[in-house]
């Protein structure tokens, strides 16, 4: 593999700035239903700042496609830092944070996602052979979920605390010889911006050779964004691919920001051991999927892998619908973490085997948007108070279930027709 060095130094900054920042949004939704009581608020705040990334969305797209995929991640570490770092002094000076810039801070890391993702994957097919695509978005899958795994087990103690050494960590109690006192938010933003800033020193060692020269389009936003959505209109069956197999990763983002919480405080009748214990299955599910997947459907095609993927998904949300067990959402958590980062390497990969490198921004920008339609939709639904009382929250995993399986249905219709496409 080309550019090891570079590859090396951007999955490490990337782990860096990922691991306080995985804390962070795990701590703000357990603040909105633990602290303030107000799950419905959160809700409605999220499906805000969900609706206004659509805009975004497709300028970051062309962004990505027009300037060095390296200063923007700079920028963008530069910019979240500030803010969080900012918001943090606030915090410590108030001797609390408001609500407002508890939301500037949840609303700047949800923007950052929808450029840093894309840039991520732009930059690592601009600096890897197409015959190693697979291996480094399988690398990508396991240094992500491996740094989620100690974000997921530093925000369970956080979060909980522990008296006389006892913390409670996927579902075991452990006893240790010394206590650690629960952190405000304040310090755990301070440690979100400090990562930010580690990682920009990171970011600036990286050095690279491009092993394709792009040309690049220097015309107009909105230009840019037409040249996206034009490639997608003459490829209706990459379309459709593109779409439907990023089904699970809508229904993901809205379990884990929206509906984990509700579940594990209002249905399971659990504490924030439990609903960060949760993210560390997920994580682990995701670190077997980026280690092994490629070869568990070696011999199986791309779009045949992702509709058994949807499909099992489909069904572990029907049945964590009717189970209330915390052992079974434990292994839920770690089953769906391997569906939903299998399917992401699986789909990347596919993707960048059958998308230009200096288009691949923009279309990507058109698939996050229509995505972000479909979250919006669902977190306006799912916000109104009716699913916060009792365990309403219940109902919502049925619905999506309901939801992957229209999706199953869609990619299953088109799949002679994806699988026929060329590779570029």
């Amino acid at each position: 593999m080309q550019n090891r060095t570079p590859i090396l130094l951007l999955l490490t900054a990337n782990a860096v700035s990922g691991f306080a920042q995985g804390i962070s949004m795990l701590a703000i939704p357990w603040h909105f239903i633990d602290v303030l009581h107000n799950a419905s608020l959160f809700g409605q705040i999220y499906a805000v700042i969900t609706l206004g990334v659509i805009v975004w969305s497709l300028y970051a797209g062309a962004l990505v496609d027009r300037h060095s995929r390296k200063k923007i991640f700079l920028l963008l570490c530069l910019i979240c830092g500030v803010v969080v770092f900012s918001v943090a002094l606030i915090g410590y000076a108030l001797g609390y944070v408001p609500i407002p810039l508890i939301v500037l801070v949840f609303a700047t890391t949800v923007f950052n996602y929808n450029v840093h993702y894309p840039t991520l994957y732009a930059l690592s097919q601009e600096i890897t052979e197409k015959g190693n695509y697979g291996r480094l978005n399988s690398l990508i899958e396991i240094q992500g979920q491996a740094t989620s795994v100690l974000s997921g087990a530093f925000a369970a103690v956080l979060l909980s605390g522990g008296e006389n050494g006892k913390f409670n960590l996927l579902g075991i109690t452990l006893n240790l010889p010394f206590s650690i006192t629960k952190w405000s938010l304040s310090d755990i933003f301070m440690l979100d911006a400090a990562t930010y800033f580690i990682a920009i020193l990171l970011i600036i060692g990286i050095r690279y050779t491009p092993t394709v020269i792009n040309k690049i389009d220097v015309g107009s936003i909105l230009e840019r964004v037409k040249g996206g959505v034009l490639f997608l209109k003459q490829n209706k069956s990459l379309f459709v691919f593109g779409n439907a197999s990023y089904s699970i990763f809508a229904v993901l983002l809205v379990e884990v920001h929206l509906l984990l919480p509700l579940y594990v405080k209002n249905y399971l009748n659990s504490g924030a051991d439990v609903y960060a214990s949760a993210e560390i299955y997920y994580a682990i599910g995701a670190l077997f999927a980026g280690f092994f997947i490629r070869k568990v459907f070696a011999s199986v095609k791309t779009v045949s892998a992702i509709l058994m993927l949807i499909a099992i998904t489909s069904v572990l949300l029907f049945i964590c619908s009717i189970t209330q067990s915390v052992i079974y959402f434990f292994i839920f958590s770690m089953l769906i973490g391997i569906t939903n980062a299998g399917t992401r390497v699986l789909r990347v990969t596919w993707l960048f085997q059958h998308i230009p490198n200096n288009i691949i921004g923009r279309t990507g920008s058109v698939f996050q948007v229509i995505n972000i339609v479909t979250r919006s939709l669902f977190i306006a639904i799912f916000s109104i108070a009716f699913f916060s009382e009792g365990t309403n929250v219940r109902w919502c995993y049925a619905i999506f279930g309901i939801y992957l399986m229209c999706s199953f249905s869609l990619l299953f219709l088109f799949s002679k027709k994806i699988n026929g496409l060329e590779r570029i």
